[in-house]
């Protein structure tokens, strides 16, 4: 399974790529206003790549449980001078982390060739034609309700039944928008609208999203299902939890982790690879 677009290539039969996380927001769960500044999350950004990220994931809009919406302008200005800024200098895939349309399309002229969507394609209508007008890979996550809403008791029925049907809807609206299937990769979602132990059984059952036919990122990196396990509150002590919920991924079938800590995640996800694709 390959990915090609613009001038990279994707190739998961060879190694599990590490996307770095990037917000230029001052209020995400772990990271909130660290590199806010714009000169920092250049410099953070750079850092990433030397400790081995393979995509680099800006966002400017904050999607942690609670998080109020901010406006088309304010996230347009937090994110596009950035990766301005990172597209002249740096040599691996920029994705930008939207669920808007218009910030999706001016990012991608900024110079990001990834869009990464919380929504699956669902809060803008806009959002498959902009992927499909500019020929860029969408990554495509499954959430219940919205931000503000989503972790105010979510209950499914049959869990991956339910995620899985989501994500099966959003690959026809790309398809129906003209997205290439080949440009598709699909996110369980986890911390979305899940309760601690849906995630454990995501991440459990994670090759059955495999019948999709597309790669997965998953996303575990520092979330509260961690904490949760570790009986400790604080984002700061879950740096292990996440390796192990990382591994854990991998080997159940993820072709890209979301993490903020590239650097120990890396030495991590080298060793898994050695024994997956030994």
């Amino acid at each position: 399974m390959k990915l090609k677009f613009h001038n990279f290539e994707l190739n998961f039969l060879q190694k599990t790529y590490i996307m770095g996380i990037l917000n230029v927001t001052p209020d995400s769960f772990y990271d909130g206003g660290r590199f806010f500044n714009y000169q920092k999350a250049i410099e953070h950004a750079l850092r990433m790549i030397d400790e081995g990220a393979d995509i680099i994931d800006v966002g400017g809009e904050s999607t942690r449980p609670g998080a109020q919406p901010v406006s088309t302008d304010e996230e347009l200005k937090r994110v596009i001078p950035v990766i301005e800024a990172l597209s002249n200098r740096i040599s691996v895939p920029i994705s930008i982390d939207t669920y808007k349309a218009s910030v999706a399309e001016e990012a991608i002229k900024a110079g990001a060739t990834i869009v990464n969507d919380v929504s699956g394609l669902r809060f803008d209508p806009q959002m498959a034609e902009v992927v499909s007008k500019y020929k860029v890979p969408v990554v495509i996550m499954h959430i219940k309700g919205t931000p503000q809403d989503m972790q105010k008791n979510p209950h499914y029925e049959a869990l991956i039944p339910e995620i899985i049907e989501y994500l099966r809807t959003s690959i026809v609206i790309a398809k129906q928008a003209g997205v290439n299937e080949d440009m598709i990769i699909i996110d369980p979602g986890i911390g979305f609208g899940k309760l601690p132990e849906h995630n454990l059984q995501i991440i459990k059952n994670l090759r059955e999203f495999s019948q999709l036919g597309k790669p997965i990122l998953i996303g575990v990196s520092r979330k509260s299902f961690i904490g949760k396990v570790l009986n400790d509150a604080l984002p700061e002590s879950r740096l292990e939890g996440t390796a192990a919920a990382v591994a854990a991924s991998i080997l159940n079938g993820a072709n890209i982790v979301r993490v903020h800590d590239v650097g120990f995640i890396c030495k991590v996800v080298k060793v898994l690879d050695a024994i997956r694709f030994s």
